[in-house]
């Protein structure tokens, strides 16, 4: 629902910029309190399966992606994943975040059959293939996004996660993703997905060529699509991890043959709580903001608590992509109850949906 009291984007901008950092953080702790006025915040139990790590876009951020003649490329076994997945429920799980690269090999007859296989054999709900893969496996199909999410869905997809995003905001994209989809079609695919009763959760990695202008606008078009589907279950910011990306090397290269101090560095801590807090006083329709202790650490993820999250992600069983550059956080279930109470606050389980299915 449209709050009457929303920010505009000169505003929005004008508190990036200009408010103290921890002035931003009250307002936002303000309107968390509003939202979540109990004091609980939530965590999933899941894991991140990465079915594939081929990838025809290459993205520049990206240090996870490979050829398919490389040696360590790979499609997994089904009776890998089949393993991956009753480890997960055993361990309390109640989701999966299946993702993966754009993998020529694979046409729409594997990802139905792997939905299918995966539905017949457990009782899990499916959270996958974010908007670039979805339009690589519509276009492979020639399908438009809308039947390809019908059969995806009918197979057993039962929400999209938001990745492919970075900042919606093309000027961005040709710089880091120049083969992935641009910012219409990923808002055009969550769109389709929200009408067709399907949940998703939106993200924003930042820290890497984008500009204070870039990060409104990229806020601006999530609230603006909330408006319209109210599909975003949670919105999650994280930052920018250049170990090992072609990115970092490039923007390393520049700054030499320039003599210019352009980023080769991740996000600081103040950076994200920044960044955090305006999410959170931003995006006044989604209900969840969601703290990132995979790119922060633990500690920083209690700090993000009073900057405007109410959600602490996932226990991540699993998780690959970011471990490939080098940052590899892990945390039990139990750390992350012990650092929510530590944090002053409630611990409580959820599910995909937000909904509490256990208190600690």
């Amino acid at each position: 629902m449209k709050n009457a009291n929303r920010i505009t984007k000169d505003e929005g901008l004008k508190f990036f910029k200009k408010t103290d950092l921890l002035e931003l953080g009250r307002m936002a702790d303000n309107i968390r309190k509003e939202l979540h006025p109990e004091g609980i915040v939530t965590f999933i139990v899941d894991r991140n399966i990465n079915y594939t790590n081929i990838c025809i876009n290459r993205c520049l951020f990206c240090a996870f992606w490979r050829d398919q003649n490389d040696p360590d490329a790979y499609i997994i076994e089904k009776d890998e994943l089949f393993r991956k997945i009753k480890e997960t429920i055993q361990l309390g799980g109640t989701q999966i975040l299946i993702q993966g690269g754009l993998n020529p090999e694979l046409d729409l007859s594997y990802y139905i059959n792997l939905l299918k296989e995966i539905k017949n054999r457990f009782d899990i709900n499916i959270h996958g293939f974010s908007p670039p893969e979805i339009c690589y496996i519509a276009d492979r199909s020639d399908l438009t996004t809308r039947e390809a999410l019908i059969i995806l869905k009918e197979a057993g997809l039962d929400s999209i996660p938001g990745g492919g995003a970075e900042i919606l905001s093309d000027r961005v994209k040709d710089v880091i993703s120049p083969r992935k989809i641009k910012s219409n079609r990923w808002l055009m695919v969550m769109e389709e997905a929200h009408k067709l009763g399907m949940k998703s959760t939106a993200t924003m990695m930042f820290g890497s060529v984008e500009n204070a202008e870039d990060i409104i606008e990229h806020l601006d078009a999530i609230r603006t699509l909330q408006d319209k589907t109210g599909g975003f279950t949670a919105f999650i910011p994280w930052s920018f991890q250049p170990g090992n990306t072609a990115l970092a090397k490039s923007l390393e290269d520049r700054a030499k043959s320039k003599n210019s101090a352009l980023r080769i560095y991740p996000a600081t801590a103040v950076e994200y709580l920044r960044i955090l807090a305006l999410s959170r006083i931003y995006l006044d329709n989604i209900n969840n903001i969601q703290a990132s202790w995979v790119t922060q650490g633990l500690k920083l993820a209690q700090v993000a608590l009073r900057f405007g999250a109410n959600d602490f992600g996932s226990t991540m069983i699993e998780e690959n992509v970011v471990a490939s550059t080098g940052v590899r956080y892990s945390v039990s279930k139990e750390n992350i109850i012990k650092a929510i109470r530590d944090a002053g606050f409630k611990p409580a389980q959820r599910n995909t949906y937000y909904k509490i299915i256990r208190h600690f």
